[in-house]
């Protein structure tokens, strides 16, 4: 099936294109939501009046994008995680969060165009990619921290000896004082 894109589409073509694709792709997807027609004749004469419009649109949305892709070079997100021996971070950073900590600043950015391999998993800095437009990209810092310092373990209680309670080990040095001699044991 012949068709001319009505706008950029990622992996297929940009405004303009004649490209060929499989017909339930077409019918189902491009042409329903506006993003091709059918490559006829008349529809290229249709294309070319509109073709100007389309691409002041398309300019706009480029221009909108550079200003946002500047809004996120200028942003820096701290994320503070929890960690455990090791710096190991209980969890880890998705691009959820980096998009919650970017709505704080006032930067809106859907999760879905966030890049991240895999999600972090370690304290550090890092550059992450937003693919805001097929050919741009922006990239945010971001930076995970400890959130506080390690969790601190209770003190172990007195050690008993075998066969004693931990309240008869604890008695048992008082009793000592009190006497000046240790106690002898029974079993």
């Amino acid at each position: 099936m012949e068709l001319i894109l009505r706008a950029d589409v990622e992996n297929l073509g940009r405004l303009g294109d004649k490209v060929a694709v499989k017909p339930g792709y077409g019918r189902n997807y491009l042409i329903p939501q506006g993003l091709a027609m059918l490559a006829t004749d008349a529809n290229m004469r249709r294309f070319e009046n509109e073709r100007k419009k389309l691409q002041a649109k398309r300019d706009a949305l480029a221009s909108a994008a550079q200003t946002l892709a500047d809004k996120l070079a200028a942003a820096e997100i701290i994320i503070e995680v929890r960690v455990g021996e090791g710096d190991k971070l209980y969890g880890s950073v998705t691009s959820a969060i980096i998009a919650d900590k970017l709505a704080e600043q006032g930067v809106e950015v859907d999760r879905k165009k966030i890049v991240l391999d895999e999600p972090i998993r370690a304290l550090g800095q890092y550059e992450v990619a937003v693919k805001l437009l097929p050919e741009l990209r922006g990239v945010v810092n971001v930076t995970v921290k400890r959130q506080g310092g390690y969790e601190e373990e209770e003190p172990a209680a007195p050690v008993a000896a075998e066969g004693e309670t931990a309240e008869a080990a604890e008695v048992a040095p008082q009793a000592e004082e009190a006497s000046g001699q240790p106690e002898e044991e029974t079993a």
